[in-house]
């Protein structure tokens, strides 16, 4: 028995009969979608689906936050943009997609 027989086991061929199938071998990448899916995709997709109703709902009135985090009151709906009255006499044109929140009434 030679030192290296010791430290380096000899390595033996296998049977062509004992490799797995095509299926298991793609089990874990089929896996790991199926936690992508519910852990990722699905979620971001709920949270798209309720910003179109959040965005399709708008109404004069309504006071809101922007995604650049200012809050204002929606003085005018058009179909692609909103007045966004800031303050007394501030009011600016902002797009409807840019409307992150609906804020409670009396917030500004």
């Amino acid at each position: 028995m030679d030192i290296f027989d010791l430290l380096i086991p000899s390595a033996y061929a296998q049977d062509a009969a004992a490799e797995p199938s095509a299926f298991i071998s793609l089990l874990p990448l089929i896996a790991i979608f199926i936690i992508f899916y519910f852990l990722m995709i699905r979620p971001q997709m709920k949270r798209a689906k309720e910003h179109r109703a959040l965005v399709a709902a708008l109404n004069a009135g309504d006071e809101v936050v922007t995604n650049g985090g200012l809050l204002g009151k929606i003085i005018k709906v058009e179909d692609s943009f909103v007045d966004l009255e800031l303050t007394k006499d501030v009011v600016i044109k902002v797009q409807r997609h840019a409307v992150s929140g609906l804020l409670p009434k009396g917030t500004v």
